[in-house]
């Protein structure tokens, strides 16, 4: 597989039988596919899109090499001729897609694919991959930066991420939506996200004493000197940075900041803050870590403990509370016809689609509005244009630019939606007296 490449054969395999299928039947004709979120997570009262970057290239990079084939052929199932048609497989349709870091909610399209029928399709499984998770995890971060109320938050979710791809992808939708940066190195090779790290306790422990492993490192790290005090005892390691603190201050070297990774952070942070003060190290920041929420964040902002930051790992990149989108990629017209599924719990609105969205005098969202696309609605069209005939219509924001744009969005939420818990009236999404004709006159034909 060429680098830079995503492997095509990660993909359902059903993808691939239809598409035979529609080989031999000659479907060939324009289709339409919109990517949506069906319904929100309990407690969640908005999402953040993200992962546009990601799909965009994995669109562009499309193609089966000669090795793809033959794993295929492997697989059993595929003439030959399908093959050699896949050989010549490219993606050279139409996106529309939500700007990364825009609030979204339930049942509007966060990317819409316009291509021939084959390709539309075969892209499914890997697009939901990517706007899945990301998505997921930015609007996690987002409720975190929420309850951080603008302390210091960094990722350390990567040793807990489901995968190396997902521990890079959180790194990057965290930062995206809110995050000072990320403890993975990768993420600063791969995205420009500014890293951050200190120690281990196995540090400490390895140096065997513990004022010897504080001046060690700081010695060897004197530009950025945090070190991590709840090995043995918080309050006594506190004391025995400040003690080395002159030593270590003749020399040029600051002790930027502590950390704790365990106990009640709160009342501990306070006893450091005090040690430190005493000791003439004010300066001396404290940054706390070790299985925290979002709900812990708020606690402790809100309690006004001494913290300056926060590490955040687990619950981030798993999106701990809510572990998953109910979300979908489904077909809403081919060949000119607009469709529609009608199952229980699962049915979608037909067409092409659009949304809306109303803004205050002041800014503030005021409603969406669902409705069909190229009819005229008040409001701003959030579907923008980013790819025609396989190939981007524009650059795409970068990363810094867009986690820019994420906080004009959380700062134009109606305040209700800027909480924890979900507002009791939750934000509202009109679907357009058009949209509801199509789907009506659509369910008037029978199948």
């Amino acid at each position: 597989m060429s680098p830079g490449r995503s492997d095509p054969l990660l993909v359902d395999l059903y993808q691939l039988t239809m598409l035979q299928a529609y080989f031999d039947a000659g479907m060939h004709e324009t289709a339409v596919f919109e990517f949506f979120v069906r319904r929100l997570p309990r407690n969640r009262s908005f999402l953040l899109a993200a992962g546009l970057e990601q799909v965009l290239e994995y669109l562009e990079s499309l193609a089966f090499e000669s090795s793809d084939l033959e794993r295929l052929a492997a697989v059993g199932g595929f003439h030959s001729r399908f093959l050699d048609w896949l050989g010549h497989l490219r993606f050279s349709g139409d996106v529309h897609a939500m700007p990364e870091g825009t609030a979204l909610f339930a049942n509007e399209p966060i990317l819409r694919v316009t291509a021939p029928l084959p390709q539309a399709q075969f892209v499914e499984t890997r697009l939901i991959n990517l706007l899945h998770f990301q998505t997921m995890v930015a609007s996690k971060a987002a409720r975190f930066c929420i309850s951080a109320r603008g302390k210091q938050l960094v990722d350390f979710g990567f040793r807990r991420a489901h995968g190396a791809e997902a521990g890079l992808l959180a790194a990057r939708a965290a930062y995206l939506a809110g995050f000072s940066g990320t403890a993975t190195v990768a993420a600063h090779a791969a995205f420009g996200i500014p890293v951050y790290g200190t120690m281990a306790h196995s540090y400490v422990q390895a140096c065997g004493d513990e004022t010897l492993a504080f001046e060690r490192f700081a010695r060897s790290h004197p530009e950025n000197c945090v070190l991590l005090i709840d090995t043995y005892d918080t309050q006594t390691a506190a004391r025995k940075v400040a003690e080395l603190a002159p030593k270590l201050r003749a020399d040029g070297i600051a002790v930027k900041a502590v950390r704790i990774d365990s106990g009640d952070l709160a009342a501990l942070a306070g006893q450091v803050r005090a040690i430190l003060d005493e000791r003439g190290c004010a300066d001396t920041g404290i940054f706390v870590s070790g299985g925290l929420d979002e709900h812990r964040v708020a606690d402790l902002v809100a309690r006004e403990a001494s913290i300056g930051g926060f590490g955040v790992g687990t619950d981030l990149v798993t999106s701990g509370d809510a572990p998953y989108l109910d979300c979908a990629y489904k077909l809403q017209e081919y060949a000119g016809q607009p469709t529609r599924k009608r199952s229980p719990g699962k049915a979608t609105l037909p067409g092409r689609k659009q949304v809306f969205r109303r803004s205050g005098a002041d800014g503030v969202f005021a409603g969406d509005i669902l409705g069909l696309d190229g009819r005229a609605y008040s409001g701003e069209a959030l579907l923008k244009p980013v790819m025609v005939a396989g190939r981007r219509t524009m650059q795409v924001p970068s990363l810094v630019q867009s986690r820019a744009y994420v906080q004009s969005q959380l700062a134009r939420l109606p305040r209700a939606l800027r909480t924890l818990d979900a507002p009791a009236e939750p934000y509202v999404v009109e679907v357009g007296a058009e949209l509801a004709e199509l789907a009506e006159s659509v369910d008037s034909v029978s199948h």
